[in-house]
């Protein structure tokens, strides 16, 4: 069932956690930030809209690296009715997808729900002081990558960089709902 995503107010700091990837190894969420900030995606392996975003984050997980912005990407989704989002499932896909990011187990979905997640894909951006300056969706259009109009979350990302103000309206995620337990 697709959902939106919920208002999350800006300027709340980024939650402390600590999160394991697939092979166990763990990541701290101080770790996570780079010198300019934070992408902080909220996805999984199996909804329809995530995998339509996947291959574009990681474009811009790329452009953002350069710029001193880091990437990571959390699945709350680990749910038995759900194996292709299982951490086994979430390891061949960072094989397949050659992720250069660390994508996260959240298996108590805690991270998820102190973040105010409500769908996958779901798009956070953290300055450098771990500020939150962006919520919302990835772009205009999650379906047809060629069909972009606004690409929401790399222009939020660039005037970051930049020091410029961040668009103000900022538009609600749509994707799967997180099943939650």
């Amino acid at each position: 069932m697709a959902v939106e995503s919920k208002e999350v107010t800006l300027g709340t700091p980024l939650p402390e956690f600590t999160l394991p990837d697939p092979s166990g190894k763990l990541y701290t969420s101080q770790s996570l930030v780079g010198p300019k900030g934070l992408i902080l995606a909220v996805t999984c392996n199996h909804c329809p809209y995530a995998q339509a975003i996947w291959p574009r984050l990681r474009e811009l997980a790329s452009e953002a690296a350069s710029l001193g912005i880091k990437t990571a990407a959390i699945n709350p989704n680990l749910h038995p009715d759900y194996p292709d989002d299982s951490p086994e499932a979430m390891q061949t896909r960072i094989s397949e997808w050659r992720l250069a990011f660390p994508y996260l187990v959240d298996e108590s979905q805690d991270v998820a729900r102190t973040l105010g997640a409500q769908c996958t894909p779901e798009f956070f951006l953290y300055d450098g002081k771990r500020r939150l300056v962006y919520h919302g969706r990835f772009d205009d259009n999650w379906k047809v990558a060629d069909q972009v109009k606004r690409h929401e979350l790399r222009e939020a990302v660039l005037a970051l960089v930049a020091g410029k103000p961040i668009a103000s309206e900022q538009y609600s995620a749509l994707g799967c709902s997180i099943k939650w337990r």
